[in-house]
Formats: C-alpha cells, sequence, structure tokens
C-alpha cells in the first residue's frame, strides 16, 4: 500500500509540476493545444520532463519505497566493509563516492540510482548480504558502480523520454484522425471517440515503445556484468551470477528500481524484460576476454 500511494503522489506531483510549466511555456511560444507545432511541444514536455523529474527524485524515492537505511557510519563489520568497497570501487571507476544503504528484503537484490556519476545511492537488500560471501557481494556491488560510471541512469532516463514523446505525440496524433472521421457529425461523440482511441493508441504504442528500452536496457546489464569482472574479478562476477540463479527468486524491486537491479523479472517474454536471462549473462562472461 505504500509503494502505490507513493507511486501515486509522485506522478501526481509530476503532473502538476508539467501543467503548471506548459501553462506558462505555450502562451510564451504562441502555441495552443490545438496544432501540430503545440502537440509535439506538449508531447515533449510531458515525455521528457516526466522522465527527467523522475530521475531526479529518483534517490529519494527509492529509499522511500525499500525503507533502505543510508549508512552514515559503519556500526558493524559488515557495514565497515560495505563502505570501503564501494568507496574504493568507486575511485578505481573514477566516480564520486555514492550513497551507501541497506534495504530489508529476503531476495538477493541490489540496485544504483542518482541523477549524476557523483551524486547516486547504491543499496545491498539483507538477503544478499545473508546468502552471499564477500567475493560475491563485492562482485554485484562493482555492477552497480559501474551502472553509475556508465552514465546508464541517465541514458536509460534520455531513452525513456524519447520513446514517451513519440508515443504521446503520434497516439494523440492517430486518434485526432479516427475521431475526426468516426464522429464528424457529432462533436460530443467525437470527444469521447478521442479521449478513448487516444488511451487504446498509447497502450499499443507504448508496448512497441517499451520493446526499444527493455533491448537497450539489457545490453548495459551485460556492459554493466563486464565492468563488475573488471572491478572484482571474472570469476566473482560469475560466482555472483550462479548463485543468483540457484537462488531462483524474482526481484522484489518496483518500476525504475527494477531496471538498475543487479536480478531482473525473468518470468516473461524476453523482449520485456530489463534484464537478459541469467544464463546468458553468464555465458557472456565466460566467453569474454579476462579481466
Amino acid at each position: 500500500m505504500k509503494r502505490i500511494l507513493l507511486f501515486v503522489a509522485t506522478n501526481f506531483a509530476i503532473m502538476l509540476v508539467l501543467s503548471i510549466f506548459l501553462s506558462v511555456l505555450m502562451p510564451a511560444l504562441g502555441l495552443n493545444g490545438q496544432g501540430m507545432g503545440g502537440l509535439l511541444v506538449i508531447s515533449a514536455v510531458m515525455g521528457m520532463g516526466g522522465s527527467f523529474i523522475s530521475l531526479a527524485m529518483s534517490k529519494m524515492i527509492a529509499k522511500w519505497s525499500t525503507g533502505a537505511q543510508v549508512i552514515e557510519q559503519a556500526s558493524n563489520p559488515t557495514e565497515r566493509w560495505l563502505l570501503e568497497t564501494v568507496q574504493r570501487q568507486a575511485q578505481t571507476a573514477g566516480i564520486g563516492m555514492p550513497d551507501v544503504a541497506i534495504f530489508s528484503s529476503p531476495d538477493i537484490n541490489a540496485f544504483a540510482t542518482g541523477m549524476s556519476r557523483n551524486s547516486a545511492l547504491v543499496a545491498v537488500s539483507s538477503g544478499l548480504l545473508s546468502n552471499m560471501n564477500r567475493d560475491e557481494a563485492e562482485a554485484v556491488l562493482g555492477h552497480e558502480i559501474s551502472h553509475i560510471a556508465n552514465g546508464d541512469m541517465v541514458t536509460l532516463t534520455l531513452i525513456q523520454g524519447v520513446v514517451n514523446t513519440f508515443v504521446f505525440f503520434f497516439a494523440r496524433l492517430a486518434a485526432s484522425v479516427v475521431s475526426s472521421a468516426l464522429g464528424r457529425d457529432n462533436k460530443g461523440m467525437q470527444s469521447i471517440i478521442y479521449f478513448a482511441t487516444t488511451m487504446v493508441f498509447q497502450i499499443i504504442f507504448g508496448m512497441l515503445a517499451s520493446i526499444i528500452v527493455m533491448w537497450f536496457s539489457r545490453q548495459r546489464e551485460y556492459r554493466a556484468d563486464a565492468g563488475g569482472a573488471s572491478l572484482a574479478g571474472k570469476q566473482k562476477m560469475i560466482s555472483a551470477l550462479e548463485r543468483l540463479q540457484r537462488n531462483h527468486d524474482e526481484s522484489r524491486l518496483d518500476g525504475q528500481l527494477t531496471a538498475f537491479g543487479i536480478n531482473g523479472k525473468e518470468k516473461q517474454s524476453e523482449l520485456f524484460m530489463t534484464h537478459p536471462p541469467l544464463e546468458k549473462r553468464i555465458e557472456a562472461l565466460r566467453n569474454s576476454v579476462s579481466v
């Protein structure tokens, strides 16, 4: 329930901010929502703006939704090891020291998020700390640090923003054509048809667009695995993925965090998966040049 309320409140706040911004921007540009130019501006603001506001709020939302507690000062050997390992890997990768947090969850998982390479968050689950040895956990941390160093959060947000823009634009363009053809003699019916077909087209175009986003997401998982192997060792990274494979648990992370966890949701078509199947990731590492 907490996650649902947070999701609704966050999206309401984003829509409110973007609506206020558009109410100022459109008159300033001499545009309205009726023409192609106005529709394109609205689509770009809603598509790109929503994605980047979500990214800017990602650290805060991640802490709220998972209950992750940032380690301000190590209180035990495990926390000390976490901080030292992340600090060493961040220095090697050439990024600023991320916040390090632990969240309570039985599944073996970790995620990275944040607006920039020098202001990020790396969080690990209590299940990971309980079920992985330090070599495996070190590789997982290296994987997450590599996401940050590769700029994956910003790049994925940019791609999502672009596809959101086109989905928003073409759904309304197609709905306008359909409603004009079917409801030309009845303005009230035309409005109903426009609203209904907009929703339908947005779902269809959104599903098609998600295939593009998910393909990119899977490619950057391979790069993050390679980065984890470089930072911690190839065999450690393979062992960590094999541990996940033996565990058989799906990620309990939601929304944007799913894409940046070490473990993804695999019980679906690969076209719509944020992560490649674990066997493919392991095979890719085994076939890679030693690091």
